[in-house]
């Protein structure tokens, strides 16, 4: 994992990090995090009653035109930190009862987070680490956190090249995708959970209060508006390929944030997911025979649904 001259992508930008250059993630060497805290937000086994610790890496590999994290995804937002740092961090939400850590987008910075991981596991890092991911992602280079990662939650976006060229301008992401959820089914078996601690105080009625993953891979996908036969495309790979020896999640949460989105390149993305296209491709995934799954309700394409990446916790 060479940064002088960085091929840890797929996007093969050959950039000398260490020296400052940056490639198509924008991010040098230097850890670069917009968030730290207790999330909620994710799949009730990944956040359970006390929340994910959940940090947020600046910067990306992937760059979608859609995407809800634009500040952070982009770089803008987040603060410097050291491994040393992010290993107290670490260690800071296992204190806050944290069901795990939660890395999300950490891609560009895997040399670093490893160093980082393996301090915090020699001074008592014990909760499940979690990876998260947008899986355009190189397998040899998630080799190097075989043992240290428990729980892989990528996304699978797109089936189609010609989408995935249109909105994140990777054409090759699904063969890239496809063998890196492969790896990370290899590393983690499957799915491994054990009941979670519920002497919470201010517990509600509706509070999740089932077993938390400890091992195993949750699969995302997004459903875009008018992209229906592809997601059908995607639900049909994964189950073909891992039956139920993985979790699907289904997400309508498609929220287009009009101060990002290029309206006039992009008009078709100008809308929300409606229920009635969401629950077509729900009836879809129960025709296929997927039964290992989490679909969402409610309010959640809603802006007020994304973070505020103001450096707390950092």
């Amino acid at each position: 994992m060479n940064l002088h001259n960085c091929v840890l992508c797929p996007r093969n930008c050959h950039a000398d990090r260490i020296n400052g250059q940056t490639g198509y993630c924008r991010q040098t060497n230097e850890i670069k995090a917009a968030r730290a805290a207790l999330h909620m937000w994710e799949e009730p086994c990944i956040s359970g009653l006390s929340g994910s610790g959940t940090v947020f890496f600046s910067g990306c590999n992937m760059g979608c035109v859609f995407c809800q994290n634009y500040p952070v995804s982009h770089g803008e937002a987040g603060k410097i930190i050291s491994p040393e740092r992010l290993s107290e961090i670490f260690l800071s939400l296992q204190e806050q009862n944290a069901c795990n850590i939660n890395l999300v987008t950490p891609t560009h910075f895997i040399p670093q987070i490893k160093k980082a991981l393996e301090t915090a596991k020699s001074n008592g890092l014990s909760i499940p680490i979690v990876y998260n991911t947008s899986s355009y992602e190189k397998a040899e280079t998630l080799k190097e956190l075989d043992g240290l990662i428990d729980i892989y939650l990528p996304d699978l976006k797109y089936y189609s090249p010609v989408l995935s060229k249109k909105y994140s301008s990777a054409e090759d992401y699904f063969s890239f995708a496809s063998c890196a959820i492969e790896e990370m089914v290899r590393q983690t078996g499957k799915p491994v959970f054990a009941p979670q601690n519920l002497s919470f105080a201010n517990r509600g009625e509706d509070d999740y209060s089932g077993p938390l993953m400890k091992k195993g891979v949750i699969v995302r996908h997004l459903l875009l508006p008018g992209c229906m036969e592809d997601s059908r495309s995607v639900l049909q790979y994964l189950f073909s390929a891992y039956q139920n020896d993985i979790y699907i999640s289904i997400m309508n949460q498609y929220t287009p944030v009009s101060s990002f989105l290029d309206s006039n390149a992009y008009p078709e993305l100008q809308r929300v997911v409606s229920p009635s296209e969401y629950d077509r491709l729900i009836n879809y995934a129960l025709s296929l025979g997927i039964e290992n799954g989490f679909i969402q309700d409610g309010e959640t394409c809603l802006e007020s649904f994304i973070p505020s990446f103001d450096c707390s916790g950092i």
